[in-house]
């Protein structure tokens, strides 16, 4: 494979799709790129990703002067070059300087003249998955770091996927610490291709490789061309200010209602941050769950009167006639309104030490709304062969699972792939308070009940009454290998009779 090919992962035409890389780099851009770009680096411990972001904050001059002489006093004898332990930048607890290693998410921010970002580190361990979990959350990109000696490691891949699922599709593979294996082009061209099929694997199809030395600087700001001739790409700044921030407009017009402000009788407006799409004066909109329709009469924020809002404005919204409207509903388009139901599927990251009990009742928040839902495991992530295993018991901590949510009431969602904001969630345990999960919206349930095949077994969704007599009978014993019963609560129960009456 030739190091264009692999470093800019060209163009690939097969029947899985294209794969393309960033486009290759062009002179100085006119005009520089308002919007923040938000990435991540991951990838398994000690593979440098503090390193390298520390790299990039010293060689884009974003470490001041009492911040580098204080690095230097605290760096001691870290590396045999006389550099900056850089990844001081970052680490800023007691704890990860005194074991050299990230626990927590740390965000910085920084720029060059043609862009702005904010970088979050996230940690490597497999204990602290759920922070790095969170980091993905709101990222465009991902930075994947590999050791070049190690080469790809599950927890690379676990990170990898994760950030897959979370909605990333633009990756940076950093193949760290070139320079310990004396700038080897075939050990470089090797992991890029092993990467290259985990990620086809994972639907991605945007990808750049890059030789990197986090320490000595080589691809990250400043090209490593004296050391590395046989590599023509581009570096990994210049890779991060060609990348594109992802839109929040793939959907219609999403406002949670986080306040209703009435400062007087003639005044009543409706306050949040925009989570999708575009509104103006004029334009028609429901108020879920309840359905009603009102028209947008105008648009205020703290210093104006606008003509217009968009994703990420935070505005004051005022209808043109008397409706109820309260925190944690949502005003959405006429003509694209999200997924309303009692049953959606969903993938989730188990964040705490007791994992996903199936059946327990949870809180649910997604925006300014919080519901009771109660959770049904059905598969969990194998992260070492990337299948999909059944599973329908407690989800363990750090576990990647596909569930099954039912809601007592009303509930509205985007899919994820279509809205990250109106399409996550994260769960809470009534007992503790603690968040137990983080989780994304995959697609609506169709039925509450009835028979359907999953994973090639029968499901069976009844209740709770005739569920326990069908499974006290021998038929079912003869075939519980085939299939499962899930015995629907009360409310859904009855709801379920009443549709069979009719």
């Amino acid at each position: 494979m030739s190091v264009s090919a692999t470093a800019q992962i060209g163009t690939l035409e097969a029947k899985t799709g294209t794969v393309s890389a960033f486009p290759a780099v062009e002179g100085a851009r006119a005009l520089r790129d308002t919007r923040p770009l938000r990435l991540i680096t991951c990838g398994s411990v000690d593979d440098g990703k503090s390193t390298l972001i520390g790299r990039l904050l010293w060689d884009t001059k974003a470490v001041k002067d009492d911040q580098a002489a204080t690095l230097r006093r605290d760096s001691g004898q870290q590396n045999d070059l006389g550099l900056p332990d850089f990844a001081l930048l970052l680490d800023g607890l007691q704890a990860e300087r005194e074991q050299g290693i990230t626990i927590d998410v740390a965000y910085r921010y920084f720029a060059t003249d043609k862009r702005s970002f904010i970088v979050a580190d996230t940690p490597g361990h497999e204990q602290y998955t759920r922070n790095m979990a969170t980091g993905a959350s709101t990222a465009d990109l991902a930075v994947l770091l590999v050791d070049a000696r190690a080469g790809l490691l599950e927890q690379t891949r676990r990170h990898a996927t994760i950030a897959t699922l979370m909605g990333i599709k633009q990756f940076v593979l950093a193949v760290n610490k070139i320079d310990l294996i004396g700038y080897d082009r075939a050990r470089f061209d090797q992991i890029s291709h092993e990467f290259r099929e985990l990620a086809l694997s994972l639907g991605v199809r945007q990808i750049t490789a890059i030789p990197v030395s986090a320490l000595k600087g080589e691809n990250v700001v400043y090209d490593g061309s004296a050391s590395m001739p046989w590599y023509d790409g581009p570096t990994l700044v210049e890779v991060l200010e060609l990348a594109t921030v992802r839109s929040a407009q793939t959907v219609g017009f999403r406002l949670p209602v986080q306040r209703v402000s009435r400062p007087g009788e003639s005044f009543r407006g409706y306050q949040g941050t925009v989570a999708g799409g575009a509104v103006k004066p004029g334009d028609s909109v429901v108020i879920l769950p309840s359905g009603m329709v009102a028209n947008v009469a105008k648009i205020v924020t703290f210093d104006l009167v606008r003509n217009a809002a968009v994703a990420g404005d935070a505005i004051t919204l005022v209808l043109d006639r008397q409706v109820d409207v309260s925190r944690g509903d949502m005003i959405v388009s006429l003509d694209s309104q999200p997924q309303t139901g009692l049953s959606f599927d969903a993938q989730i990251v188990a964040l705490q030490a007791d994992g996903i009990q199936p059946a327990k009742r949870y809180w649910l928040k997604s925006g300014s709304r919080r519901q009771r839902v109660t959770i049904q495991p059905t598969s969990q992530l194998d992260l070492k062969s990337g299948k999909w295993n059944a599973h329908r018991e407690t989800l363990p901590m750090n576990a990647i699972g596909k569930v099954h949510l039912s809601f007592d009431e009303q509930a509205m969602f985007d899919a994820y792939e279509q809205n990250r904001i109106t399409g996550a969630f994260i769960l809470i345990d009534p007992d503790t308070n603690n968040t137990v999960a983080g989780g994304m919206i995959t697609a609506k349930r169709s039925s509450l009940s009835g028979i359907h095949t999953e994973d090639n077994r029968v499901i069976l969704s009844l209740p709770a009454d005739l569920a326990d007599q069908l499974m006290a009978t021998e038929l079912f014993a003869a075939r519980r290998e085939e299939a499962d019963i899930r015995r629907l609560p009360a409310g859904k129960a009855n709801d379920v009779l009443a549709g069979i009456d009719n």
